[in-house]
């Protein structure tokens, strides 16, 4: 009896949520990021297991291709897409948020920040500085030199150090930071919005043109402060949760989910929002995600 594909199946169930992780992180959708698992299982069930000497290696440099042809056509979708592209949410488990390289790597505010970068970039970013990949190996992965492959991982990380937030933010500071926002904006209270929101802060919603969302960012605490007590008002209930392993809080009407919410934070103030709307982009709310380095 043939055990090769058994082999195979076995490493793909092994390595999924790593290659969902690395995926995810080039796309920022996860819808997107599932299709390209399946046609990852289509080419990895066929491959001839006795020339495999590392199965995670193979499976990556496969995802990894699929994922950059899959942003190119991604890309083209967000040309037309609605006012602003925020990436999917997901809801995750306590043990993203243990590790906080992982964590941090698929915050909104980092995926925003790779959304500025090349596809090529952003491929040899997350596989070098996420998942430490060899630079022979993302070579491999993205059809070019390892020498190529170290400008660009150069470029990439010296983009991303300009636009990532310069002072990391602890969970527990998150947390505190999040508890304080979720009673102002639960409880209508206008002062304390005021008291925890930047002067300067600025939302973006995302509605997708499915439902009413601004179609430009929205800056600056006053029509922040207005926005949120008017989402604070139509919900009937706002629940902290871990979002992308950050903490994060879910918005209610009833018994349908209304919306995502994520922070970010500087100075112990939140500095940006991020309203995810669209329901199309929710349905990875329903179940927590794996999420794997």
């Amino acid at each position: 009896m043939n055990s090769a594909p058994d082999a195979a199946l076995d490493a793909f169930v092994a390595h999924r949520n790593l290659l969902f992780t690395v995926v995810y992180e080039m796309l920022g959708s996860a819808a997107d990021a599932e299709d390209v698992l399946q046609e990852t299982w289509l080419r990895w069930s066929g491959v001839d297991q006795d020339i495999v000497e590392n199965q995670r290696a193979y499976l990556v440099r496969i995802a990894t291709r699929l994922a950059l042809t899959r942003i190119r056509a991604l890309d083209r979708r967000k040309e037309l897409y609605v006012g602003p592209w925020l990436p999917e949410p997901l809801l995750t488990s306590p043990d993203v948020a243990d590790d906080v390289e992982l964590a941090e790597s698929v915050s909104t505010a980092m995926l925003l920040v790779l959304e500025t970068l090349t596809p090529a970039e952003r491929a040899v970013f997350v596989l070098r500085e996420v998942f430490d990949v060899d630079y022979d190996e993302i070579a491999h992965a993205v059809d070019k030199s390892p020498a190529a492959v170290r400008q660009i991982a150069h470029r990439a990380r010296e983009h991303v150090a300009a636009r990532r937030p310069r002072v990391a933010v602890s969970a527990a500071e998150t947390r505190a930071v999040l508890d304080a926002f979720q009673r102002a904006v639960s409880g209508g209270d206008v002062q304390g919005l005021f008291d925890i929101l930047a002067p300067d802060v600025v939302l973006l919603g995302d509605g997708g043109g499915v439902v009413q969302a601004s179609l430009v960012p929205i800056e600056g605490a006053d029509a922040v402060v207005t926005l949120l007590t008017r989402i604070g008002g139509a919900a009937t209930s706002v629940r902290a949760v871990e979002v992308n392993g950050r903490p994060a809080l879910v918005l209610r009407s009833g018994d349908g989910l209304e919306g995502v919410l994520t922070v970010r934070i500087e100075n112990g103030r939140i500095a940006g929002l991020y309203t995810v709307r669209n329901p199309e982009k929710l349905s990875h709310m329903q179940r927590e995600t794996a999420l794997r380095r």
